[in-house]
């Protein structure tokens, strides 16, 4: 277990860690502060990776897929919003599961009638090709954007929720919604861009992880189960906890599959070691998730009242 090799896992645990807080942050927007379980923003994610590869194929620009990603998911966003979601807002969190389950379903299977089942991939654009040379290793630049681009995320929404007044009335809608309403708000469009926002940052996130994972259907679901794991180890409705959990998150399961195999056979046989590793790695976060639970059910940062 080299140092190079260890700063090589770490960096990787950061990039995926904040990858996943792409996705979290806005899954937070709507989970967290608006109360409504959406499992339909591993979709978002999903129709976002292929507005990207799309848009990537015809321009050849990967700003402009970027950018195709972030609006496509935009506007379906506010059209769930508007067709479906404006209408569970008041109803049991049950009814919000079914409903979403139901748009999964349907993203899925419209994935692989328009596009078919063969993945699609998207080119790192060529400006973010190379390496960084550090500390005697190299790794892919294009990385290192995606961390920058999870760290703009994570100031521009720490700078919306609380240091403006779209984000003051959102967290007070969020408290009281009949009292902000009755002060002149308009609580269901406030709604409806932050649910909207929220989209827009999931497509955001299948346009960055394009490059380095397959395009393909399906592709929303096994990464929001992880993502739900990091707002509930973070703190339901917490943007800062979500991106601090994500970080960890990310850790923990890049560590848990470099090392985890090496460290059993130390202790066991080779062949159950090579079998129990990659089952203990995929365990790992939802183990780290149930200590938090027994230990601080709140969350590790939960948000801050008032």
């Amino acid at each position: 277990m080299s140092a190079t090799l260890l700063l090589a896992q770490l960096l990787n645990g950061l990039q995926y860690g904040v990858l996943l807080f792409l996705l979290a942050a806005g899954l937070t927007l709507v989970f967290g502060i608006m109360s409504f379980v959406n499992l339909a923003h591993g979709s978002l994610y999903m129709m976002g990776a292929y507005a990207a590869a799309m848009a990537h194929s015809a321009s050849g620009s990967f700003a402009v897929a970027v950018l195709a990603a972030a609006g496509t998911a935009l506007v379906l966003g506010l059209a769930l919003e508007l067709v479906v979601v404006s209408r569970l807002y008041r109803r049991d969190h049950l009814d919000h599961v079914l409903a979403t389950f139901g748009l999964v379903l349907f993203f899925n299977e419209l994935v692989r009638i328009v596009w078919g089942p063969q993945p699609y991939f998207v080119q790192v654009p060529e400006l973010l090709s190379g390496t960084v040379d550090l500390f005697g290793f190299s790794d892919p630049s294009y990385r290192f954007a995606i961390i920058a681009v999870g760290l703009l995320v994570a100031v521009g929404s720490y700078l919306l929720i609380h240091k403006t007044r779209v984000g003051m009335l959102i967290r007070a809608g969020a408290q009281n919604p009949l009292m902000v309403s009755a002060l002149g708000v308009n609580i269901r469009l406030l709604n409806a861009l932050l649910f909207g926002v929220g989209a827009m940052l999931a497509g955001l996130a299948g346009a960055m992880a394009g490059p380095i994972l397959s395009v393909q259907s399906g592709m929303g679901e096994p990464v929001l189960i992880t993502t739900l794991v990091v707002i509930v180890i973070g703190g339901i409705g917490s943007v800062s906890g979500a991106f601090y959990a994500a970080l960890i998150v990310g850790l923990v399961d890049t560590l848990g599959r470099a090392y985890l195999p090496t460290l059993l056979r130390q202790v066991a046989e080779r062949s159950i070691a090579d079998a129990a590793g990659p089952a203990l790695a995929s365990m790992s976060v939802y183990l780290l998730m149930a200590v938090v639970l027994a230990w601080r059910p709140q969350g590790l940062f939960p948000a801050r009242k008032g």
